[in-house]
């Protein structure tokens, strides 16, 4: 069967910057299906070769020493563009009748990606069933949508109910490039391919578990944007709420799309949620100084550019084990983490008075040293009987001899080629995620919202955060990735 992907918002950042890159990288690798084509289309009046030229450029820029221009060459003659609006429906008809010039056959698979604005999502799927473009008779079609899926959960179901006039569940493809990292992966098989870890990954053995995502980097020109979404919905009804299910999910029957979904879905259904006091007790907010002169922030913003969350799910692994979910613009660094914290053990025996010691930690480096860290203590020689904490370090750089690892993108697009939904999310997890954030929101709008905290860039956030954490009698692995 011959295949096609068709890029909507094809003069947009993502695609130059990852979409074609990642095809590109997927061609040379002998990966992407063979003969695939690639269309953009969008509102700029480019030709085929135009375009083509353009991309050029811009994957060059974006793949560095790996790119190569004989197989350019060759990968370009699969590229073809068809400006048009999405809102045209003329714009889908010639869309329609350049794909049955250019595919050899009626019996041809369709990818299609919205890369466009959020607003246009739906517009763009009534668009392509009134077009006759979503008919899987003659081959399959899928729907590659990227985030914000909705900006709460109502206008989230009504997002899917449109989806669902026109594609089924199983054609739609809801896209969070976190899931296609490498890294992220890897707690599958570090968790369900090894005897050792999955005995102790509960609430026997388990303190906390703390997920962070910061950012180096401040919000500058997107304040505008910035502002109307803020970091609740920017990071955690997504990113963070997709590492927490993958790292709390239960064991799947096999791996297999559905059931990995299926257990990924039951964590959510078993968060508990935030009522009265919690949202004082169980949040905490922070917002950079300086965000307020960022352009298009208006005067007395209110709206956080860090966040904390104390969650917990209540079922037989993980009954009273915190999660600590932490994002933030203009962080000490650029890392994403997962920390397992595993209890200290029930009486210490040995080690001076003046250090006790932390308990073991699992340390899983999603980006940008990606690898996986084990802190044990260990004696420390040449002396009494006290320790120290040591380390096993284990970096996919230097075990795989690639100095960068495969773009989440080209995972992410191979699998919507072969038809695997394992790493995308489905509607009714989508609703519940926001189903978990949207009370947060609310709370944080209300007048009784907890305290807005200001924090210095180039910290790990508010000091008040840090405080916070120790009342519990816990602290915040506050370490930029030093994985080797």
């Amino acid at each position: 069967m011959s295949e096609t992907i068709v890029i909507f918002g094809a003069s947009g950042d993502l695609t130059s910057r990852k979409l074609i890159p990642a095809l590109f990288q997927l061609f040379m690798k002998g990966r992407l299906p063979k003969g695939a084509r690639v269309i953009g289309v969008s509102r700029s009046p480019y030709s085929h070769d135009r375009w083509r030229e353009m991309l050029c450029e811009t994957t060059r820029e974006f793949t560095g020493d790996q790119f190569n221009a004989i197989a350019w060459g060759e990968f370009a003659k699969q590229i073809y563009y068809q400006p048009g609006d999405i809102t045209d429906a003329d714009s889908f008809r010639a869309l329609a009748d350049l794909l049955s010039k250019i595919e050899p056959g009626p019996d041809s698979g369709r990818v299609y990606y919205l890369s466009t604005m959020p607003q246009l999502y739906a517009e763009a799927i009534q668009q392509l069933g009134a077009a006759g473009l979503a008919d899987d008779r003659r081959g399959y079609r899928r729907v590659i949508i990227e985030k914000p899926f909705g900006t709460d959960l109502p206008s989230a179901k009504r997002l899917n109910e449109s989806i669902h006039e026109v594609f089924r569940e199983d054609q739609i493809y809801r896209i969070d490039h976190y899931l296609g990292k490498e890294t992220v992966q890897n707690i599958f098989a570090l968790r369900f391919a090894n005897s050792i870890f999955e005995p102790i990954w509960n609430r026997q053995f388990v303190d906390h578990v703390q997920i962070t995502v910061a950012e180096e980097v401040v919000v500058g020109r997107r304040g505008g944007y910035y502002d109307e979404s803020g970091i609740l919905r920017d990071m955690f009804q997504n990113h963070l709420l997709q590492l927490m299910m993958i790292t709390a999910m239960e064991p799947p029957a096999r791996y297999d799309a559905s059931l990995v979904r299926d257990e990924k879905v039951k964590v959510l259904h078993c968060v508990r949620r935030m009522a009265g006091g919690d949202f004082a007790s169980q949040t905490m907010r922070g917002q950079y100084e300086g965000y307020l002169e960022e352009e298009g922030v208006p005067k007395g913003s209110q709206t956080a550019t860090f966040a904390a969350l104390k969650l917990y799910c209540d079922n037989w692994r993980w009954k009273d084990v915190p999660f600590y979910l932490r994002s933030g613009k203009g962080m000490s660094c650029r890392t994403t983490q997962i920390v397992i914290q595993f209890k200290q053990v029930p009486h210490i025996l040995f080690g001076d008075k003046t250090r006790e010691p932390l308990g073991n930690r699992l340390v899983i480096q999603v980006q940008p040293a990606e690898g996986i860290q084990l802190h044990f203590e260990t004696k420390v020689p040449d002396s009494e009987m006290k320790t120290r904490t040591s380390t096993l370090d284990f970096s996919f750089q230097k075990i795989s001899g690639v100095a960068d690892l495969p773009d989440a993108y080209q995972r992410l697009l191979l699998d919507s080629f072969n038809g695997d939904a394992s790493l995308f999310a489905r509607s009714d997890e989508v609703e519940l995620a926001w189903g978990i954030i949207d009370p947060i929101i609310a709370a944080w709008d209300s007048p009784a919202a907890p305290d807005l905290h200001r924090y210095v860039t180039g910290q790990w956030g508010p000091e008040e955060i840090s405080a916070w954490m120790l009342d519990q009698g816990r602290e915040w692995f506050d370490v930029c990735p030093v994985i080797q």
